[in-house]
């Protein structure tokens, strides 16, 4: 039952957000009483740490079964961008906005967690890319690998990018174009502009 709990938590999480969604319509979602939930995962707050870190852990997973595929690293890019816009549902909800303005200190956990992993992630990536000559020589990894994570979650702050302006699916597009030109040599270009028109239906 903890299981499910969580699944259907996740799943309501991500299309409705985090503070929209009460214990009692989890409850009435699976068939059981609040009560039940109550007996797996202690309050909202345990729920919502578990139901993050759990697709957390899923997201990681699925990144690194890219990574381990060692295709061209401008096309593992847009797998990794398919494969997180595929999972996370276009994020409607902004679930990470909410995560972070209701819910900071699960915010922070979430967020050095994606760092670590983007961290390695980006820099296994622009490594290759190097050596393949699709990539500046002389980029700083660290700064790029890094620049990067800002980028991803910085166009997710609603302040900054608002919902009733800017279409998710369209941002990240827009920001994987404007990364990979920045550190593209003119054979990354060229790849680049063969994958975009498929990418970008």
């Amino acid at each position: 039952m903890k299981c499910k709990i969580l699944e259907k938590a996740g799943e309501m999480f991500l299309n409705f957000g985090f503070k929209s969604v009460t214990m009692d319509e989890i409850a009435d979602e699976l068939g059981i009483s609040k009560k039940t939930i109550y007996a797996n995962y202690k309050n909202k707050n345990v729920l919502i740490e578990a139901a993050t870190m759990s697709l957390f852990e899923m997201i990681s997973q699925g990144i690194d079964c890219i990574c381990d595929l060692e295709k061209n690293p401008i096309e593992e890019l847009f797998e990794i961008k398919r494969f997180i816009h595929t999972n996370l549902k276009d994020e409607k909800s902004s679930p990470y906005y909410q995560l972070q303005k209701y819910y900071p200190s699960i915010f922070h956990t979430l967020k050095m967690r994606q760092l670590e992993l983007m961290d390695s992630c980006v820099t296994q990536n622009l490594k290759r890319g190097i050596s393949l000559n699709l990539y500046r020589k002389e980029i700083d990894l660290n700064f790029i690998s890094r620049i990067y994570f800002v980028g991803v979650t910085g166009i997710k702050d609603q302040e900054t990018f608002p919902v009733n302006q800017f279409e998710t699916k369209h941002l990240n597009s827009c920001f994987l174009n404007y990364h990979i030109r920045a550190i593209c040599t003119e054979k990354g270009k060229q790849k680049l502009e063969k994958l975009l028109p498929e990418n970008e239906k």
